[in-house]
C-alpha cells in the first residue's frame, strides 16, 4: 500500500514526518545503514577536497552529519532544512557549533555566490521538485565550487538489484517500524520513485550551471554519490 502523499500535500507532509522522528533519526539510520552512511558521508567530503577556506552549504541538513564531516576538515558549514524538529536535533548534537537556518530549498536564503560547496545526503527524493532545487543551488554557489549529493540507488546487477530489493523494500520498513515506532519508514523506498533517471539528472545539472558531473555507486549500486563543479 502506497504511503506516499500527494504533490499538494507533499511538503507539508514530508516536513511533519521528519519532524516527529527527529529524535531517533540517528539511531535507525544507523542500524538500517549498518553505520555505513557515515562512511559515504566522509567519503563524498573527501572528494569534494573540502578544507580551510570553504563556506559549506549542507542543504536538508537533517541532524548534521554531512555539516559535522565539513566542520573536521575546518571549512565553515550552514546547515538549512525545512523540518524544525531537525534542527533542534542538529543543535543538541554539537552545541554551539554550527548555524541552523529553517528554509525551503526551492527558495533559498542566501545571496548569490555564497557558498564554495553544497552538499545534500538523501533529500533529492524529499523536494517536491528537483529541478529547481539544482537551479537554487546553481545560483548560490561561487564559479568553481563544487556540490555532492548523496541519494539511494537501484543496483545494475539483477541478482544484486534483487537482494538489494528484499532489504531495501522490505526490511528496511520493518526495522524502521520496530525502532522508530513509526510508518514513516514505510515512505522510505517508496519514494525512491521521485528520482529521475540518470541522463535527466545529468541535463538538470546541466542546465544549473554545473559540469565535470561524476557519479559513483557505492554499496554495489545500492547508493549513488554525485559531484559535479559550478561553471
Amino acid at each position: 500500500m502506497s504511503v506516499l502523499p500527494g504533490p499538494e500535500e507533499k511538503a507539508a507532509s514530508v516536513r511533519a514526518m521528519f519532524d516527529r522522528i527527529a529524535p531517533r533519526y540517528d539511531r535507525v539510520n544507523r542500524l538500517m545503514t549498518f553505520s555505513a552512511d557515515q562512511r559515504w558521508r566522509r567519503e563524498l567530503v573527501e572528494r569534494l577536497a573540502v578544507g580551510p577556506g570553504d563556506r559549506v552549504l549542507d542543504l536538508a541538513c537533517g541532524t548534521g552529519d554531512f555539516a559535522e564531516h565539513c566542520r573536521g576538515r575546518a571549512a565553515q558549514t550552514v546547515g538549512l532544512d525545512f523540518s524544525r524538529g531537525m534542527l533542534m536535533a542538529a543543535g543538541e548534537r554539537t552545541p554551539g557549533l554550527g548555524l541552523w537556518v529553517q528554509g525551503d530549498a526551492l527558495r533559498l536564503p542566501f545571496a548569490d555566490g555564497s557558498f564554495s560547496v553544497a552538499v545534500s545526503g538523501f533529500a533529492l527524493r524529499n523536494f517536491t521538485a528537483i529541478e529547481p532545487v539544482l537551479q537554487e543551488l546553481g545560483r548560490v554557489i561561487q564559479p568553481g565550487g563544487r556540490i555532492g549529493l548523496l541519494e539511494v540507488d537501484r543496483p545494475r546487477n539483477a541478482v544484486i538489484r534483487f537482494g538489494h530489493s528484499l532489504y531495501f523494500d522490505r526490511m528496511v520498513p520493518r526495522i524502521g517500524g520496530w525502532i522508530g515506532r513509526d510508518p514513516a519508514y514505510r515512505y522510505l523506498p517508496q519514494s525512491a520513485v521521485y528520482l529521475p533517471a540518470e541522463q535527466d539528472m545529468v541535463r538538470m545539472l546541466m542546465a544549473a550551471g554545473f559540469r565535470r558531473i561524476q557519479k559513483k555507486r557505492p554499496m554495489l549500486g545500492a547508493i549513488q554519490a554525485i559531484t559535479a563543479v559550478r561553471a
